[in-house]
């Protein structure tokens, strides 16, 4: 039977799953968790989707030996490639960011996507919502793990990437989790178009499936344990810029995993 004193396992490729990680923390804030940023290896995005899953079940079993109760896959590229398998075969309720933004998007005509190229190449936003239109955006991602999301470079990629999207789109998915610290620039050049992220939403069904199960922690501290696999002080810098205050974190060896 599963604990529900125990933490909640939160992973991203780097800090892109942060933004999930705040929304989770405002959502259930007795809850403790334990987020892991695969710093060494990223970015996920321009990787074969079988390099991402199996980077992901790596991850996604040293949580489970570290004790936690659920998995938020705060990765739209690892959603895309490992989901629903770990959904199904794992001991522990998995939940993805993909489905919980198309929900949202669902209410809107036209709609498009941006992502990572194995994201949008994998076509998985396509089980949930129809799509007008759809772009890889590759260059964000290291945009935001350098820091640049407020750079002038930043709105010089953004105008590069955006140039084509169909005048009459009404909304954008997000669809990373790392594209939420570029709001600012894209709503620049797609002034008017909704701009769609999963944290909240995803943070809104995890609340739900957690209290459906009675794995509710009653007496949490909101305590947070940060684990990366590449230079930890400079993965405190860049989460504290972003404005997440990292009080634990541990450097995990690739060879753990």
């Amino acid at each position: 039977m599963r604990n529900p004193k125990a933490p909640i396992g939160v992973f991203d490729s780097g800090v892109g799953g942060l933004t999930v990680l705040t929304a989770l923390k405002k959502a259930l804030p007795q809850e403790d968790f334990l987020y892991f940023g695969d710093t060494a290896r990223v970015p996920y995005g321009s990787k074969p989707l079988s390099v991402v899953r199996r980077f992901a079940w790596e991850i996604a079993g040293f949580l489970l030996r570290e004790g936690v109760k659920a998995i938020v896959v705060a990765c739209n590229t690892a959603s895309s490639a490992a989901l629903p398998d770990l959904a199904e075969d794992l001991s522990v309720p998995v939940f993805g960011v993909l489905e919980p933004a198309a929900q949202v998007a669902q209410g809107y005509r036209k709609v498009g996507l941006i992502g990572t190229q194995a994201t949008v190449g994998s076509r998985a936003y396509e089980r949930y919502v129809d799509l007008s239109w759809a772009k890889a955006c590759p260059l964000f991602v290291p945009l935001v793990e350098e820091g640049l999301w407020d750079d002038p470079v930043a709105l010089l990629i953004a105008r590069h990437y955006l140039e084509e999207a169909p005048e009459d789109l009404e909304a954008l998915i997000l669809g990373c989790t790392h594209y939420p610290y570029l709001k600012r620039t894209i709503a620049q050049v797609l002034p008017g178009v909704k701009l769609i992220d999963s944290a909240e939403a995803t943070a809104g069904r995890v609340a739900e499936a957690l209290a459906a199960e009675g794995l509710l922690n009653p007496e949490g501290r909101g305590q947070v344990v940060h684990y990366v696999t590449g230079d930890p002080e400079s993965y405190r810098a860049l989460a504290e810029r972003l404005g997440v205050r990292v009080e634990a974190l541990r450097r995990v060896s690739l060879e753990e995993l």
